[in-house]
């Protein structure tokens, strides 16, 4: 089949006669998969019980007689109007009480039983509609789950927190204890008593938020597993998978991703940014690691400009392409657009389409075609995979828990800190895969963990045997500092890993705004930023200290063998400069090198293989060209396809242009 190649397709936007045309630029444009009814609900169904499929017939059967595969939405994501107004509980409400009205999307709450019941049911008309359909290839359950109500505090979501709460925690007196309660007089004597954590006159209890935004994802995640169970009930064939979102707070990508088929993700690359690739790659990472290196789909991209930044600057020639092969090259086997046709109204009208406003007479139009015809010239990429000998240590609770309020800093930004530390790993052209500290570690050379302030008991001592094993480990700051129910470790900080690290935190000196702290030690001195603390050290050796400030001879960053293994700490948030010359240092004591040696500067090198060959995917981020030599020589499977020449014979040097690819196999392949 090839990598799956498409976007979201929105026949009811349009009149049936466009529908014909759409068909034969599809083909042209070599578009093998489309995401269809993802919004269409009031027209399949207008009124309550009354359904109008022929419409719908008629575009999966001209998908099907064009040969492209259909990705078919439960068409659940907005409900319409009819269904708010005989039921307005089904509306969600936020924390200061006020309804979310329609008019805009995903107006529903979680948590209403009303909601889910209309939900399956169309769900169960849809299924036993078009089983065995030639066009039907996979199921996509509602749309970015929590994109727009991301929790709901009403009474209905009261009442089914109380039921997650009574299952979690079996009686009254286990809950208060994991909150905390004695402190502020919250003692609950009845789990009738507990509210959703709405807007209080002061800070509400930091274990009861924790455990609203866990229950928070699981009322989305029954939602999907609600319509998932008609689905493979009715169409056990059919996969079955939904589109998260990039570093998407209220969805915890690894607890879902056992219930999905294939990952699946929606990413928009800003333009503007300068540097979002390295984003893109972290979340790429994240996604292929979800199931264990599974190929996964990126469901949803822009072929130019959004509609929904500030300031929406489209995607510059070379760009679209460019970040199309990043996500094959890091584990993608779909590249889909949000969405075919350019619409005319709504809001969306000025976010950019495969077939753009002006037609095909267009830059966009051009090279989407162009990348269709590329994909379609390796179909063998498709099912390979890639390894990696270092992770990355990601955790949602950890997120959740160090975000709220009644911090030593506010500053502390989960993702940015994230980035820090896979930045250097992504420049370095290293493989790396993002796990949550729970997955098995002992296959990985080198294991980095940003930031686990939350880290429960048993992740620790995995964390511990990891490293008394022979592991390689970086720590950085504030980290293993409560346990799951946000409460302090005890024993003095870092808590759970205080004998691991061979350190103790005797305080926290998180930094001011705008101010800097002066670290020295041979490779490692410089500046550091955001966080500093007060370290003994306790078996570890200082690599570095403070050099000015209150902690000016205090150690910055310390080193710690530990059984057959290392582990390293930095207290502070060291400058990119510095990160980078830590995580070179630490990965040669691992001994993890390199995709390839020697790339310039901007360029990423990834491998994938299997079944299909050995692919080594070449792509320069920068803004000049760039020569990158290769160990051995290797066959550009792209040059025939973009006019470059001959895809036969084998070379033993690239050049790329900016933003230039190349997808290098073996000679023989």
């Amino acid at each position: 089949m090839g990598i799956q190649f498409g976007g979201d397709y929105n026949p009811e936007q349009w009149p049936e006669e466009v529908w014909a045309e759409d068909l034969e630029l599809m083909k042209a444009a070599r578009v093998t998969m489309v995401t269809a009814g993802i919004f269409s609900w009031a027209r399949v169904e207008p009124r309550p019980g009354a359904w109008d499929f022929g419409w719908f017939d008629r575009v999966m059967d001209g998908l099907a007689g064009a040969g492209i595969a259909v990705c078919l939405a439960t068409m659940t994501a907005s409900p319409p109007p009819w269904l708010s107004r005989a039921h307005p509980r089904i509306l969600p409400e936020d924390a200061d009480g006020r309804r979310r009205w329609p008019g805009g999307r995903q107006h529903y709450c979680p948590s209403s039983p009303v909601y889910r019941a209309h939900a399956v049911r169309l769900v169960e008309q849809l299924a036993a509609r078009y089983a065995g359909h030639p066009a039907l290839a996979l199921w996509h359950v509602g749309n970015e789950y929590g994109c727009h109500t991301r929790q709901c505090y009403c009474d209905v979501s009261a009442e089914d927190f109380r039921r997650w709460l009574r299952a979690r925690y079996g009686g009254i007196d286990a809950l208060n204890a994991a909150w905390s309660t004695a402190f502020w007089s919250q003692t609950y004597g009845d789990f009738d008593e507990v509210l959703p954590p709405r807007t209080a006159p002061t800070f509400p209890n930091p274990a009861q938020q924790l455990d609203y935004l866990r229950f928070g994802d699981a009322a989305l995640r029954a939602c999907y597993l609600a319509e998932k169970e008609v689905l493979e009930r009715l169409t056990p064939a059919i996969p079955v998978t939904t589109n998260l979102m990039p570093q998407h707070k209220p969805v915890d990508a690894f607890a879902w991703s056992p219930y999905l088929d294939a990952m699946a993700l929606d990413f928009y690359q800003d333009p503007y940014a300068g540097d979002d690739h390295v984003r893109a790659g972290y979340v790429f990472d994240l996604m292929r690691s979800a199931r264990s290196g599974q190929p996964w789909m990126l469901l949803e991209q822009a072929p130019g400009a959004v509609n929904w930044r500030p300031r929406n600057g489209p995607k510059p020639p070379g760009a679209m392409r460019l970040w199309s092969w990043q996500a094959v090259a890091q584990g993608a086997d779909a590249v889909l657009f949000f969405q075919w046709r350019q619409s005319l109204g709504g809001a969306e009208k000025f976010h950019s389409a495969m077939l753009p406003h002006g037609g095909t007479g267009t830059r966009v139009f051009r090279e989407v075609s162009e990348l269709g015809r590329e994909l379609a010239a390796v179909p063998g990429i498709e099912g390979t995979r890639s390894r990696a000998a270092v992770a990355l240590l990601a955790d949602w609770h950890s997120w959740w828990a160090l975000e709220l309020d009644s911090k030593p800093s506010t500053a502390l930004d989960h993702s940015r800190i994230a980035l820090d530390h896979y930045r250097p790993l992504f420049e370095a052209g290293v493989a790396c895969d993002v796990v949550p500290p729970r997955r098995e570690l002992s296959g990985y050379r080198l294991v980095v963990a940003p930031n686990l302030y939350l880290l429960a008991v048993p992740d620790a001592e995995r964390l511990a045997a990891y490293v008394r094993d022979g592991g390689h480990l970086l720590v950085s700051f504030f980290s293993g500092i409560v346990d799951a129910h946000d409460r302090v470790h005890p024993g003095g900080y870092p808590g759970a890993l205080r004998e691991l690290l061979g350190l103790r935190v005797e305080e926290f000196w998180p930094l001011d705004e705008g101010r800097s702290v002066g670290v020295g030690g041979g490779a490692y001195t410089g500046r550091a930023d955001l966080w500093s603390e007060a370290i003994d050290l306790e078996g570890a050796e200082a690599l570095a200290r403070f050099t000015d400030g209150d902690l000016a001879g205090r150690p910055a960053l310390t080193r710690h063998s530990y059984g057959r293994g290392t582990v390293w700490y930095a207290g502070t948030r060291l400058a990119p400069a510095l990160m980078r010359a830590l995580l070179d240092d630490v990965r040669a004591a691992a001994g993890v090198a390199p995709v390839l040696p020697g790339l310039p500067a901007g360029v990423q090198a990834t491998v994938r293989e299997g079944a299909g060959g050995r692919y080594v995917f070449l792509l320069n981020h920068g803004a000049e060209a760039v020569d990158v030599a290769l160990p051995a020589p290797m066959r550009d499977a792209l040059a025939a396809v973009d006019g470059a020449g001959a895809a036969g014979g084998a070379v033993g040097r690239v050049t790329l242009r900016p933003r230039g690819v190349a997808v290098l196999t073996d000679p023989g392949t």
